[in-house]
């Protein structure tokens, strides 16, 4: 599929900038195929398996269509692996802004169910998501978290959440990422549900550890600090219908 078809397919025949982005990137599923590739390249069957609601022929459409509007790239690592693998350009990483601000849009509404498990990668940019700034003020950490499997360096100074997928995938590409430290102050395993509780729900540290639901190493305060620098925003409460402003 060329550049032309894939925007031929489906059009908002608007010529606002915003209408053309959505000829781009508004079908269904798109939007998440780029939330899966912001903090590294991945497989056909790794974004299957972190989209369990997608079926293998969307995939490869959306894939396709992505590719031809120069929004990601089918590469192949080096060997040992010599796997193909879908990397978001640079063009394409200009995206997690908006994905950010929509997760943070999205958090409001009052039938989004906070707390629900996530995919490991979507927990990471959840986290980025919720970043709280002002409670980071100037701490530098360096946090490593494990979710299903998945290794991830978090690194937080300066006012700054950056994290990277650290796996065979990620490791073998070319692709820039933030230099990690040698080591980190903490490290911590456990499944997305709990990292959300610890994160946002008022789970201590401790009382996950002792019913079996996180294991961490490295400093314990470390691990608090980190875990104290996210925040949900409050929910949408629509004004008054006496305020509310009467229909034209």
């Amino acid at each position: 599929m060329n550049s032309s078809d894939a925007l031929n397919k489906r059009c908002y025949a608007d010529c606002c900038a915003a209408a053309h982005a959505l000829d781009l990137v508004g079908e269904r599923w798109a939007l998440l195929i780029v939330r899966e590739l912001l903090l590294g390249p991945k497989r056909f069957g790794e974004l299957r398996s972190d989209l369990p609601g997608i079926s293998a022929n969307v995939l490869t459409q959306r894939l396709n269509e992505l590719e031809s509007a120069q929004v990601l790239q089918r590469c192949k690592l080096p060997r040992p692996a010599s796997v193909h693998v879908y990397a978001l350009t640079d063009w394409g990483m200009e995206l997690e802004s908006i994905v950010l601000q929509l997760a943070r849009w999205g958090a409001r509404s009052w039938a989004y169910q906070r707390g629900a498990a996530l995919g490991p990668d979507a927990l990471i940019l959840s986290l980025k998501a919720m970043f709280n700034q002002t409670a980071a003020g100037r701490k530098a950490l360096a946090v490593d978290l494990t979710v299903a499997g998945r290794l991830f360096r978090v690194q937080v100074a300066k006012t700054r959440f950056n994290a990277i997928r650290l796996n065979e995938t990620t490791m073998q590409t070319t692709a820039p990422a933030p230099a990690p430290r040698a080591l980190p102050d903490a490290a911590a395993q456990a499944d997305s549900a709990t990292f959300l509780a610890l994160a946002f729900g008022g789970l201590h540290p401790d009382d996950a550890v002792r019913a079996g639901r996180l294991r961490y190493q490295g400093s314990l305060p470390a691990l608090q600090r980190f875990l104290s620098l996210f925040s949900l925003p409050s929910r949408y409460q629509p004004p008054p219908a006496s305020l509310a402003s009467p229909a034209p």
